[in-house]
């Protein structure tokens, strides 16, 4: 079941994966680090083409972290975030949600570059979500499926998911969120409320 109400298509054409829905903290004290401009993406999949997630925003050629991927506190420097690493530190850990992407699109507005800054969603709210793992990390890249209750967490990838197989070696138990929509025909979103 999609959200009640009406849209004239402004979110389903939005260049963002996150669809704020109930705001909790959009948090922008810090600095990105060097690599969420030039992060590959998928970050870290064992098999790229494995890879997929409802909307298609994975095309291989978007760099850096992206709208609706997860944000993680990096020792890289003081007060540093980005997205996931190969092999992270006992400090890399989940600080919530980001709003946009680091790089920007052709022919909008690119406030990443110029400020170095991410701002990322924390402390609650409820939120829609096009980015998220469809296939499981693990070994066989078997289909996910995701039912209402399920507990969110981040995948190894910096993206959402609901299985423990691909989770993020330092933070992946860690609930991110509570799925309360599915993805169905209607939307290609997880609807979830926030827990960080």
């Amino acid at each position: 079941m999609a959200l009640l109400g009406q849209a004239s298509g402004g979110f389903t054409e939005s260049s963002s994966a996150l669809r704020i829905l109930h705001v909790g903290v959009r948090n922008t004290v810090g600095q990105l680090t060097a690599d969420a401009f030039t992060q590959s993406n998928p970050a870290h999949s064992p098999d790229p083409a494995a890879v997929t997630q409802a909307s298609g925003l994975l095309d291989g050629v978007v760099l850096g972290i992206l709208s609706g991927s997860i944000a993680f506190a990096r020792p890289d420097g003081d007060n540093t975030h980005g997205g996931p690493t190969a092999a992270p530190a006992a400090t890399e850990r989940v600080l919530g949600v980001f709003i946009n992407n680091a790089v920007g699109n052709a022919f909008e507005n690119q406030p990443g570059v110029a400020s170095n800054r991410g701002p990322y969603v924390s402390a609650q709210g409820c939120y829609g979500n096009k980015l998220f793992e469809t296939q499981t990390q693990a070994g066989g890249f078997g289909d996910l499926t995701y039912t209402v209750g399920d507990q969110l967490i981040a995948s190894i990838n910096g993206f959402l998911t609901n299985d423990a197989a691909s989770a993020h070696a330092v933070d992946g138990g860690l609930v991110i969120g509570v799925l309360k929509i599915v993805p169905d025909s209607n939307s290609d979103e997880l609807v979830y409320d926030q827990r960080i």
